[in-house]
């Protein structure tokens, strides 16, 4: 299975230096379920065929030029790992590979089909539960689409972790929102269809209890 990563600044002994990482709660989610987690930093999107599936996992916004918006004060980007998850989901696509984007990674999904984000969700919502307060997760209780994919998987409802201050507005090409919190935001979305193509807003690699979205994905490879 392979993990997107991103380069940040980060410490570990004496050093305070640019580093490709991860939370170590993806690589343990995806163990837990009997998958081999490969971390894939920026680069080519020939890391694929080392791989039977791809995770776009958490972390900064998506940069708002790609769905045709000017960027917010409160946007935080990384345009240089925006240019290698964009080619690496097309490609995935093309492939026909299984792939599961978390929280930033269904973003990344839905805005690579076309698709448009709401820069921040308190302005349309009127409140922060979906990201309380920096390094906070939101306890969110999500309602799931009969029928879906998702649903199928973790039943008609489910609570999970939130940590998200934007949310898919637009729908990209093909995608169906399948999961809605209580304000109407779309947390869950799928591309029907496909063997395994599945977004989810919140964070399931934390709670390690909940570990059925990544054994589907496991399952979706075999």
């Amino acid at each position: 299975m392979g993990l997107t990563t991103y380069t940040e600044k980060a410490s570990w002994g004496v050093w305070h230096t640019d580093a490709a990482l991860l939370p170590s709660s993806y690589v343990d989610s995806v163990r837990n379920v009997g998958g081999i987690p490969v971390l894939l930093p920026a680069g080519d999107t020939d890391v694929l065929s080392a791989v039977d599936a791809l995770i776009l996992t958490g972390g900064a916004d998506v940069e708002p030029h790609r769905y045709g918006q000017q960027p917010q004060d409160k946007t935080v980007t990384r345009p240089e790992r925006d240019a290698f998850e964009f080619a690496l989901v097309r490609a995935a696509l093309d492939r026909g590979m299984p792939v599961l984007g978390v929280c930033r990674g269904m973003q990344v999904l839905n805005v690579a089909l076309g698709g448009s984000l709401t820069q921040h969700l308190p302005d349309r919502v009127g409140h922060s539960e979906h990201q309380p307060s920096p390094g906070v997760y939101g306890p969110t209780h999500v309602t799931l689409a009969d029928g879906s994919r998702v649903a199928g998987i973790l039943g008609a409802q489910t609570k999970c972790q939130c940590y998200h201050h934007q949310a898919v507005e637009e729908l990209g090409d093909g995608l169906r929102a399948v999961g809605w919190a209580a304000d109407g935001t779309i947390e869950a979305v799928e591309l029907p269809g496909a063997d395994f193509v599945v977004g989810v807003q919140w964070h399931p690699e934390q709670d390690t209890q909940e570990v059925r979205l990544f054994a589907a994905l496991v399952a979706a490879c075999r």
